[in-house]
């Protein structure tokens, strides 16, 4: 059994008894091939929620503050979260964003499921963010299709992404794949990069029924 198995199979049970996630859409998702999910971002528990409501191991990117932990401590965290498809990225560098494309890039190619918060970030206030251009570049260098989906309630079980979560039902719902073949080889155009990275948040804003802010998360919370 993987270590990824091990892990749903002990900590989903608990997930699932602890917020009863109500799943929609989930046929959204292709059994097989690519897919890049792209939805929003509440708190931090929605990447442990979210996974454990589709049979497809996720991968996403996340803070390499993660596993670089010192004693026991920093051993197991590392291998939990690495266990649930975490790939660690030094985001703060200069060449962060860099780093992670190219990681989405190499889980896409492999064939596998990508998870990205195009926002880039938490939503400092529940509200949704405008999104950053990597969700759109990934689509298009890749030929992947986007899954929009929407994570609600999750602010609620854990308001400000901070202290232990408390027991309160979520939604995770899943729209319809989201296909950009016709801007094949246009990954480097920026208008088209936003054009494609905003009929993402539009969707995800659908879902989520989301009041749509048109500025960055992170402007908004250095504000």
């Amino acid at each position: 059994m993987s270590r990824h198995a091990i892990v749903k199979a002990t900590l989903g049970p608990i997930l699932r008894l602890m917020f009863r996630p109500r799943v929609e859409g989930a046929e959204n998702v292709p059994g097989t091939g690519p897919v890049i999910l792209a939805g929003n971002h509440l708190t931090f528990i929605d990447s442990m929620i979210m996974p454990i409501c589709l049979d497809r191991q996720v991968f996403f990117i996340g803070k390499d503050e993660y596993v670089t932990g010192k004693g026991v401590k920093g051993r197991l965290m590392a291998w939990f979260f690495t266990s649930v498809g975490m790939i660690p990225v030094d985001r703060d560098g200069g060449r962060g964003g860099v780093a992670a494309l190219m990681t989405g890039r190499r889980v896409l190619e492999e064939g596998k499921v990508f998870s990205i918060y195009p926002e880039g970030t938490r939503s400092p206030d529940g509200r949704l963010y405008r999104g950053r251009t990597g969700v759109a570049r990934l689509a298009l260098m890749t030929g992947a299709p986007v899954i929009p989906f929407a994570m609600i309630g999750t602010d609620r079980a854990q308001p400000g992404g901070a202290g232990f979560p408390r027991p309160v039902q979520v939604t995770v719902r899943f729209g319809e794949p989201l296909e950009f073949s016709r801007y094949e080889g246009m990954d480097r155009d920026r208008y088209v990069l936003r054009a494609v990275t905003d009929s993402v948040m539009a969707e995800v804003m659908r879902l989520s029924g989301q009041e749509y802010v048109d500025m960055y998360a992170t402007k908004a919370k250095a504000a």
